[in-house]
């Protein structure tokens, strides 16, 4: 007797890698025209994202990469409230104003026990910061009309390791960046040629306590001193950003003594990341103001609900209230003992990972005791191999450790970056050692690929009758592996 195979038809589909849909391409350009079973589609995606790395081997990121299964609940059940829709979720604001209130009160902002803080939640550090140049930009502006002066070129004091929203802040809305320059050995902003660069056109000067490239604090004490110096000189009135995306949930805990936030006059505005060390999952930041006058009124919209007037400052308007509610979740399960331990262990698995790396005998640590916890490091001997072809054999591990070079003016120098978050334990910084150490036996057997692009460095160099000093050809060199990296980029943004 013959059998015939029925086609597929609307019916429910009893197993997807029977159907056709596990043999058709997949759309990446246009929608298809026709539906497809839920759980087709499902399997189709999954089986996708398969290929992406393990977020919890990514030491590549801040982000945080797992939350407790209660909390998850809780931002599951809220995840289709729209943040913005304040009548409809009045719970959800007075969440985020509870977390404004916490924050500011945790960096020492001016306000009494039962008095409300000036800040907002924003989709990550990003946001907070344009915010933020925006209020100081706003301020400065209403200064200058008032005396009768220009107000048509602002400018913004960093330095040279900041994370790249403030450059796309100065672009977007046309402040000139003034950036202090980089040096070997020191890769934080140089404090006193900061206050060097302050005009009166300068809008204010950003600090930043815990450097994307070392995890390094600036000395925001220091920066508030020499300032307040020059303005009493000058008649300006300067003032001070701190940008603590990554510190400020590490340094209220670890070093409370370290004066950095609005305990310093200048400090106006502060901004930080609940999605890095506020330990929730991407998507939330918080910037929080010294005060109401700090932060112009104009820029304000209001919204009257349940009698109250709601003002609202922010650059996106539809968003999830999910990672709101988390971060509340965070501030009343852990609480400061609890945000203290976990950054304690953080910075213990730090150590251990640090020790581990420089028993090799093969680096040189960058990072600081002091700061974020997060190991750079860079080979003494890059003559034969680079840390870029150690990132990359890294990588059939499963590890995902990120090398880069840094900018000006210390281009030259090419580190490797393990960022230590809370779900990073004693034991996979041990196999971290063991992984990095494996990857340098097998890497010595093998014939330096720098020698082919060494020569073709020294022969471009004999072409135009310059002989390459060793650590030009080194800088072609990184220049070659940064090139190779961003090409296995993906063209998204």
């Amino acid at each position: 007797m013959l059998t015939e195979t029925i086609p597929d038809t609307n019916a429910h589909l009893h197993s997807t890698f029977a159907s056709r849909y596990v043999r058709a391409p997949v759309p990446r350009f246009k929608m298809p025209d026709k539906s497809m079973p839920k759980d087709a589609a499902y399997q189709v995606i999954h089986d996708e994202l398969m290929l992406d790395g393990n977020p919890r081997l990514n030491l590549a990121s801040f982000v945080t990469t797992w939350m407790e299964p209660e909390c998850d609940k809780l931002m599951m059940a809220s995840i289709n409230k729209n943040y913005v829709d304040m009548d409809e979720y009045p719970v959800t604001t007075e969440l985020q104003n509870r977390c404004v209130n916490m924050i500011a009160h945790l960096f020492h902002a001016p306000v009494g026990d039962e008095e409300t803080a000036v800040g907002v939640g924003t989709v990550g550090s990003s946001e907070a910061i344009m915010l933020a140049g925006l209020a100081f930009k706003r301020k400065w502006q209403h200064k200058r009309k008032l005396e009768g002066k220009p107000c048509d070129n602002p400018n913004i004091v960093t330095g040279a390791n900041v994370q790249v929203c403030w450059e796309k802040f100065a672009r977007y809305f046309e402040v000139e960046l003034k950036e202090v320059k980089l040096q070997e050995g020191y890769y934080i902003m140089d404090i006193e040629k900061a206050v060097e660069l302050v005009d009166e056109n300068t809008i204010c000067v950003a600090a930043i306590l815990g450097s994307t490239l070392t995890g390094e604090f600036e000395d925001v004490k220091l920066l508030n001193d020499l300032l307040m110096k020059k303005n009493e000189e000058t008649g300006w009135d300067t003032p001070i950003h701190v940008d603590a995306a990554s510190g400020g949930f590490i340094a209220p805990f670890l070093y409370p003594d370290l004066e950095w936030d609005f305990r310093l006059p200048l400090v106006k505005s502060i901004n930080v990341s609940g999605h890095k060390y506020g330990l929730v999952y991407a998507g939330v930041g918080w910037v929080v103001w010294r005060n109401k006058e700090d932060l112009p009124d104009d820029l304000l919209f209001h919204i009257n609900y349940l009698g109250s007037d709601q003002p609202t400052f922010t650059l996106n308007f539809s968003k999830g209230s999910s990672q709101i509610i988390a971060q509340y979740y965070q501030f009343l399960r852990l609480g400061f003992e609890g945000y203290k331990n976990i950054i304690e262990n953080c910075m213990e698995n730090t150590r251990v990972l640090k020790e581990g790396i420089e028993n090799t005998g093969r680096f040189d640590i960058v990072s600081k005791d002091v700061g974020v916890p997060l190991v750079a490091f860079t080979l003494k001997d890059s003559s034969k191999h680079t840390v870029f072809e150690i990132s990359e054999n890294l990588r059939r591990f499963g590890w995902i450790l990120p090398a880069y070079t840094m900018p000006a003016d210390a281009q030259h120098i090419a580190v490797l970056r393990a960022v230590i978050r809370e779900d990073f334990s004693h034991g996979l910084a041990k196999r971290l050692v063991s992984n990095i150490e494996q990857v340098l036996k097998e890497m010595e057997s093998l014939p330096s690929r720098l020698t082919a692009i060494k020569a073709v460095a020294d022969d471009g160099g004999a072409k135009h009758h310059h002989k390459k000093s060793e650590r030009e050809t080194q800088e072609e060199i990184f220049r070659y592996w940064k090139r190779l990296v961003d090409r296995k980029r993906a063209g998204v943004c």
